[in-house]
């Protein structure tokens, strides 16, 4: 039975990975690590063990792994896109810093390292449709450019040392769980949020913008799908592709007007987001990770939107 550390795991995507976790291997095989301020609350906190573990302290996540016996660390700590090009060096600390804290934990004490990577790695140079899994990477964001030396530290890892390193690349995140944290792509769950309250959506990406995008049980199955396969097939590791679906607001939006027809959305553009999904890839091609492991996702946009529309609507009462 593996014991599992999460390290971030009150964020987007951790709060919902644990407990995923925790129903596949037991609640108290997965800790929950947080920092002061983040601290887990209700089922989060009732369902299993958490430990203060802040990814810029070495020794406390050398604590956590030690005291709970770890040998798999998810490592999920850092600034989303838009909240990273506000503060740069704090993404740098947490996305570089924090990593090869993690890394140098996993090498001393035998660790496997989960650490996502995202369609940030990809710049203007990138071929934009079904983007290759082996192609330029030359991000022009601090978000990006913490992914891209994330991917090749994490590799230089295994190469070195034998960390058991392994990561996939998520587009954009759509969940009814955790609210919206400040990525380019979130405007894809603010909008199932206003359709859901019965408001205008005022949408920060032009018309036109098409990114890759993914439901969250999706990548919650990426995750560990990932972390339980067989390395002797891998050709690759830090990074897969792996992609779902791919659409511009013009899309998402007539989906959801099919089943909330009076929906109205105006544009508002947002400059910096904006400049951001210009610079990302229209649609990536995953088949090194359906080879390699066997991905496949299971949502497409009118299933995902079904299933929003329904978890929101029991969500706010309507």
């Amino acid at each position: 039975m593996k014991n599992i550390l999460i390290i971030g795991s009150t964020g987007q995507i951790g709060s919902e990975l644990t407990m995923k976790l925790r129903s596949i291997y037991g609640g108290d095989h997965v800790v929950a690590g947080y920092i002061p301020g983040a601290e887990p609350k209700g089922e989060l906190l009732e369902s299993g063990p958490s430990a203060l573990v802040d990814i810029t302290n070495e020794q406390q996540i050398a604590e956590a792994v030690s005291r709970y016996k770890i040998d798999t660390i998810y490592n999920l700590a850092a600034l989303l896109s838009a909240v990273a090009e506000k503060k740069p060096q704090l993404a740098w600390k947490i996305g570089m810093g924090g990593l090869f804290n993690v890394l140098e934990v996993a090498r001393e004490m035998g660790c496997a390292v989960f650490t996502p990577s995202s369609i940030g790695v990809f710049g203007n140079n990138t071929p934009k449709d079904k983007t290759p899994q082996d192609t330029i990477r030359n991000p022009r964001t601090m978000y990006g450019v913490t992914k891209v030396s994330g991917e090749l530290l994490s590799d230089y890892y295994f190469i070195r040392f034998g960390v058991d390193t392994r990561s996939v690349r998520f587009p954009g995140l759509i969940s009814y769980v955790t609210p919206p944290g400040g990525g380019t792509t979130d405007y894809a769950v603010d909008i199932y949020y206003s359709a859901a309250k019965g408001e205008k959506f005022i949408c920060p990406i032009a018309s036109g913008t098409f990114m890759d995008m993914m439901y969250m049980p999706d990548a919650l199955r990426a995750a560990i799908e990932i972390m339980e396969a067989d390395s002797s097939k891998f050709i690759h590791r830090n990074s897969f592709n792996i992609a779902s679906m791919s659409f511009d607001p013009e899309i998402i939006y007539h989906n959801i007007k099919k089943y909330v027809p009076d929906f109205q959305m105006e544009y508002q553009v947002d400059p910096l987001r904006q400049a951001i999904a210009e610079s990302w890839p229209n649609s990536l091609d995953d088949t090194c990770a359906r080879e390699e492991w066997g991905w496949k996702p299971e949502y497409d946009l009118d299933t995902m939107t079904k299933d929003m529309l329904q978890k929101l609507g029991e969500k706010f009462g309507k």
